[in-house]
């Protein structure tokens, strides 16, 4: 513990000119002058001048440089006009408006999910992870069926978080035009962050072999598929020659989207949620089973914004849309759907929690039809009933007693709780 006093006494003002004299004997305080009747109530000090300036050829080369700065021809290549923006004038994308001008706001939506989205912060090293440590190092704790879906979780969502921030940091951000959706994509780059945070925590705390997790991505066929999808449709976005502005670039963008947030986050994540919460709900490993619960709130709500973003960029280019481009989609979305049954199989090859890979199934169909019907596409499995309505309940709920009963859980932070 540190010695404040001792710390006080050791330390010189930072005007003493020599720092290690020898003490002097200590001098009694000097009296104050009585005040005259001339002088002013309080003395204006000059600068101590103590400090050693800048060399002066530099100096007056920046202040050179400044006098010939061309302030107009800097706003015109940042195509900034001097007349105020026009909320007409914001787009999704190919917008002509200043990018760094937050308002006036065009889509009330995306700034209201992120404050939404602020609100909900979390990090993982709030979360308990004891009872999970033991039941993971009990040699009776878990089957070896539930010990497969905790690893093969941990092994995907461990890379797909940082698959989805490297699609939003080097290629989407840089293509959406609208300053109030961009600050919403800042913040889920963040969320994306803290999921990844967390399975490395989790995988730390549970003392698994993190070379075998975390190279899941290239070594397990059922990860490995999803993350190579993913990777597809990031690469051209990511060329830094690769602008938008023609048809068929505006619909390599949207594309994009769809198979990020309607995909990647849409569908590949569900069987894996699905799993490690219905093990939360039996009371097993409920520290990981919290964060999962966590980040699937956070993982809607970034689908949301995405689908509300992919209909905004219909509406203002409805050329777009063309009855090939959407049998393209769809087929996308049928793709997805089919490598999460396939990882479902591969990390159930028998019942387990309640659940099974035909379930599974039907439930990834279930979830096919939304992704579908979110961008007005016509439903490939009708009839496709949710055979995990509890998967609903915990998206929607905001605050509650835990469902699994490990603690008290007040997902958003002070400020922004209601206590109504």
């Amino acid at each position: 513990m540190i010695d404040w006093n001792e710390f006080h006494e050791d330390t010189i003002d930072d005007n003493s000119a020599v720092a290690d004299q020898p003490a002097e004997a200590p001098q009694p305080a000097p009296q104050p002058a009585a005040p005259s009747a001339e002088a002013p109530a309080a003395e204006v000090r000059d600068s101590a001048g103590a400090y050693q300036v800048a060399d002066q050829d530099r100096l007056a080369r920046a202040k050179q440089s400044l006098e010939e700065l061309d302030v107009a021809a800097g706003l015109e290549e940042l195509e900034v006009g001097a007349a105020r923006i026009d909320v007409d004038d914001k787009r999704m994308i190919n917008a002509r408006a200043d990018l760094n001008q937050l308002v006036p706001f065009k889509y009330e939506w995306a700034w209201q999910k992120y404050l939404d989205g602020s609100a909900n912060h979390w990090m993982p090293q709030e979360v308990n992870m004891n009872a999970d440590i033991a039941l993971w190092k009990s040699a009776d704790g878990l089957t070896e069926d539930e010990r497969r879906i905790v690893e093969r979780s941990l092994g995907y969502f461990s890379t797909a978080d940082s698959l989805v921030a490297n699609n939003l940091v080097l290629a989407v951000y840089r293509l959406i035009t609208n300053p109030e959706c961009r600050q919403y994509l800042l913040r889920q780059a963040f969320e994306e962050a803290i999921h990844t945070h967390a399975y490395q925590y989790c995988v730390e705390s549970l003392g698994m072999d993190e070379g075998e997790v975390f190279n899941m991505y290239r070594e397990v066929p059922s990860v490995s598929a999803k993350s190579a999808w993913s990777l597809k449709h990031t690469q051209s976005l990511a060329r830094p020659d690769f602008h938008t502005g023609t048809p068929e670039t505006d619909q390599e963008l949207l594309r994009n989207l769809i198979a990020f947030y309607c995909v990647t986050e849409g569908i590949f994540f569900y069987c894996g949620f699905s799993q490690i919460l219905s093990m939360g709900r039996r009371n097993k490993m409920t520290g990981v089973a919290e964060q999962f619960q966590y980040i699937l709130r956070d993982e809607s709500m970034h689908l949301n914004f995405g689908v509300d973003m992919i209909n905004q960029i219909k509406i203002e280019n409805p050329h777009l849309w063309t009855a090939e481009f959407q049998d393209e989609v769809t087929q996308m979305i049928l793709e997805g759907t089919e490598l999460e049954i396939a990882y479902a199989r591969d990390t159930m090859p028998r019942g387990v929690l309640g659940m099974n890979a035909a379930i599974m199934e039907e439930y990834l169909h279930f979830i096919c039809n939304r992704r579908l019907a979110q961008i007005g596409l016509k439903e490939q499995f009708p009839g496709a009933e949710n055979p995990f309505p509890w998967m609903s309940e915990i998206i929607d709920l905001r605050k509650e007693k835990n469902f699994f009963e490990t603690r008290v859980t007040e997902y958003q932070v002070g400020g922004a709780l209601s206590w109504d």
